[in-house]
């Protein structure tokens, strides 16, 4: 007597109805019964749990889809992105000097300091003959021109609440970041000095001529505007364009509004003409900035020659 098969009995019985004759004619009873046989199942084989497998065939889609998602995928608003180099470049703290990044313009600054505190709290007597012996009149230029150009650029005409004050910190700072400290002091001299002189000779011929009283040889004539105007007009030619005529615009109509006034005549056409002077020299310090600049610039490790 042969015994009868029991392992897959599902497909070996033709009375047994299939598995995919339940799940067709039955699907709640399919979804109820997570762990029926498969459609097609195997004799000798045990029954499989489909809904194991179908969790092993999901995980390891996920795990074969989660790079390309990773790389596919936008940044987060929280995610750091890195600034454009033309915002790195931007340092607030480099409006000001410095004492290692602008020690021509640091220095000056703190000798201004000083002289503007002595005028504001020394013994008046005291500041009226030392700003007299500093004074840049056709007198004191006719006995020590280079001493009195000097000595008058050590004091600012107002005090510290002068205007001048904010000028110079920003603008030969400015100046000296791209020039260097000894070129900013030359354009500054240069102003200072050639404006000056070109106020005072005229001053001295009139005198001469009986147009003006002898009187007009002593006067007060100090302070660092016509070197703050020399250097204003200096920097506007390394700006960019749009800067550039900003700049000279309203500087220029600071002092074409003081001509009008015609409060100081002789010192607002030396502000104008040492705006003129800094112009002047556009050509020279726009070789010098790209010389500088060049020379400056650090050759990455990779491009340098071995020893």
């Amino acid at each position: 007597m042969e015994r009868p098969v029991t392992s897959g009995a599902e497909t070996t019985n033709p009375a047994a109805p299939s598995a995919s004759t339940d799940s067709t004619a039955d699907p709640d009873a399919r979804a109820a019964d997570p762990y029926a046989a498969p459609a097609a199942g195997l004799d000798g084989i045990p029954r499989q749990r489909p809904l194991a497998v179908e969790r092993v065939h999901v995980a390891v889609a996920s795990a074969e889809s989660a790079p390309a998602a990773a790389e596919n995928a936008p940044a987060t608003t929280g995610s750091a992105r890195p600034l454009p180099a033309r915002l790195r470049r931007v340092r607030p703290w480099w409006l000001f000097p410095t004492p290692t990044g602008t020690p021509f313009t640091f220095g000056y600054a703190v000798v201004l300091a000083v002289t503007s505190l002595i005028a504001e709290y020394a013994d008046p007597g005291l500041v009226d003959r030392v700003l007299q012996a500093s004074s840049t009149d056709v007198a004191h230029l006719a006995q020590s021109p280079v001493r009195v150009l000097v000595a008058s650029a050590l004091w600012i005409a107002g005090g510290l609440t002068s205007a001048y004050v904010i000028a110079f910190l920003l603008v030969l700072t400015a100046l000296e970041r791209r020039i260097g400290g000894w070129r900013t002091a030359g354009v500054f001299l240069l102003g200072h000095g050639l404006a000056t002189l070109a106020t005072e000779i005229p001053v001295g011929l009139s005198v001469l001529a009986g147009h003006l009283p002898e009187s007009s040889l002593h006067r007060y004539d100090y302070g660092i505007s016509f070197g703050v105007a020399a250097s204003v007009g200096a920097l506007a030619g390394l700006l960019r364009p749009w800067l550039r005529w900003t700049v000279l615009a309203v500087f220029g109509w600071m002092v074409v509004g003081d001509l009008i006034a015609f409060t100081d005549p002789m010192t607002n056409w030396g502000h104008l003409m040492a705006l003129a002077i800094g112009v002047a020299i556009w050509p020279v310090l726009r070789r010098v900035s790209s010389r500088t600049t060049t020379g400056s610039t650090e050759i990455p490790r990779t491009a340098r020659a071995c020893p």
